[in-house]
């Protein structure tokens, strides 16, 4: 049911029903990625479906909040940290079965990035709440795209197609990394205002 423009929305909605259920699935999407090691072909496509899946929840619930008005505080945190929960197993999950030190790199710097981004976001929140920018959004997309990709046994077909598909996969995922570091430093100049601002006030 749509919210009354004006009034301030439960934090118990359908929207954030479905922020919990994304963080819920995270150790799900872990198992199944991770079932013999991520050497069974099945499994790892089964993985890339749960990962899609729990991943169209994260455009579904925005646009529920949006569009019924049931945006609250709670969502605007809860939500960027289902998908650093779950972009997160990803990155750790794909970096055992692939076990390239490239790929542990790009993993602990996102992360570091990640969470470092999430503490900030809960330091800040007594100055106000940082929401998810455009660019924090095209960078959930392109981490998305390349994770889910990742997550299908690619290295295993060894087909010319899979080889394509996993180059660029590989060039998504460079682009994701650019844009995780360089709007990780706008968050940080953002909280600076967002703190100053309200010292001021």
């Amino acid at each position: 049911m749509e919210q009354a423009p004006g009034t301030v929305p439960s934090n118990y909605n359908i929207a954030n029903v479905l922020t919990v259920l994304r963080i819920v699935g995270v150790p799900v999407y872990g198992w199944i990625l991770l079932h013999d090691g991520g050497g069974d072909e099945s499994w790892r496509v089964w993985s890339f479906v749960a990962f899609s899946l729990l991943m169209i929840t994260d455009r579904i619930d925005g646009d529920l909040a949006r569009s019924r008005n049931l945006v609250t505080d709670f969502g605007k945190l809860a939500d960027p940290i289902a998908d650093k929960a779950l972009t997160g197993m990803a990155f750790i999950g794909l970096s055992i079965i692939f076990d390239h030190w490239l790929f542990w790199t790009v993993t602990i710097v996102v992360l570091v990035r990640e969470w470092g981004i999430t503490l900030l976001r809960f330091v800040i929140k007594k100055y106000g709440v940082m929401p998810a920018s455009q660019g924090g959004r095209i960078k959930t997309t392109l981490q998305a795209t390349a994770l889910g990709f990742y997550s299908l046994p690619l290295e295993l077909w060894d087909s010319t197609a899979s080889n394509i598909l996993l180059w660029v996969t590989h060039v998504i995922m460079a682009g994701a990394v650019a844009i995780t570091l360089v709007t990780g430093v706008q968050y940080v100049f953002d909280a600076r205002r967002l703190r100053a601002e309200q010292k001021v006030s």
